[in-house]
């Protein structure tokens, strides 16, 4: 099947086209809304522009495609979308669970409420991307770059961001139980009202970032950088903050309890009140 018949046969009714070869095909600006491509082969496709809400894509092959078209409510679960670019796209709503978006560009994409549990985003390009709401639980973002995103509301529920750029990103109220962070950079960023429980943060910088009434128990910062962070009213219970760098830090009316501070720096921080040192 070539592009010329797909969309002949479309706009006079058919939507179901499962298992179609359409590799490198040009289907710029068209509309096909509710189409169903399930396993089809649409490697290098070019769709920018096109009209895809609801579209059915499961376990198709959309890699190196150019998708920088509405996608709203799509469902791509188990998609090859390696290196594709959904630059600009519109996916809220999307169902990209388990899908394969390595080195994908998604820059000012938008993912709000959008399910991506379990999806392999190793060196994506999400930057100022929109993924408020959105459930990332269990996905792979390795190396991710997540400058100026918007993960507000978000479930990252032991999602991993080893090496990942946050700068500036704001997970303000993100659910970030069990996420792996490490080694990545989250300067300038807002975790304001986070839930951060048995997450590991070992040696991330976070430097000014926001921590303003931030949930964390069990979990390690070993090695991080927080110099002048702010933790206005943070709740930390059992955590690992050794070799912590707390510079300039702001810990007012913190609730600090069995938290290990051993070799920390408190040079010029603003502690909580009764504050009697490493535990």
């Amino acid at each position: 099947m070539d592009a010329g018949e797909l969309l002949e046969r479309y706009n006079a009714g058919e939507r179901d086209f499962r298992e179609v070869d359409l590799e490198g095909a040009f289907l710029g600006g068209s509309s096909f809304d509710g189409i169903n491509l399930r396993e089809s082969q649409l490697s290098r496709v070019t769709l920018t522009g096109a009209s895809l809400k609801q579209a059915n894509f499961r376990e198709a092959d959309l890699s190196y495609a150019n998708l920088q078209a509405d996608l709203s409510e799509a469902n791509l679960i188990s998609c090859d979308l390696t290196e594709a670019n959904l630059t600009n796209a519109q996916l809220t709503y999307g169902g990209l669970r388990a899908a394969n978006l390595s080195k994908a560009q998604l820059v000012s994409a938008d993912l709000s409420s959008a399910t991506l549990n379990e999806a392999v985003l190793r060196e994506a390009d999400l930057a100022h991307a929109i993924l408020t709401d959105a459930f990332i639980g269990r996905a792979n973002l390795t190396q991710a770059n997540l400058e100026g995103a918007n993960l507000s509301n978000a479930n990252l529920t032991s999602t991993i961001l080893i090496g990942a750029n946050l700068k500036g990103a704001n997970f303000s109220h993100a659910i970030m139980h069990g996420v792996n962070a490490t080694g990545a950079i989250a300067d300038h960023a807002d975790f304001s009202q986070a839930k951060l429980n048995s997450a590991n943060f070992t040696n991330v910088k976070l430097r000014r970032a926001i921590l303003r009434k931030v949930q964390m128990a069990w979990t390690t910062m070993r090695g991080a950088d927080l110099s002048e962070a702010q933790l206005f009213r943070s709740k930390l219970y059992w955590s690992n903050f050794t070799n912590v760098n707390l510079t300039q830090a702001v810990l007012l009316d913190a609730t600090v309890d069995q938290v290990n501070f051993h070799n920390a720096i408190f040079d010029g921080t603003i502690l909580p009140e009764g504050f009697n040192g490493a535990t």
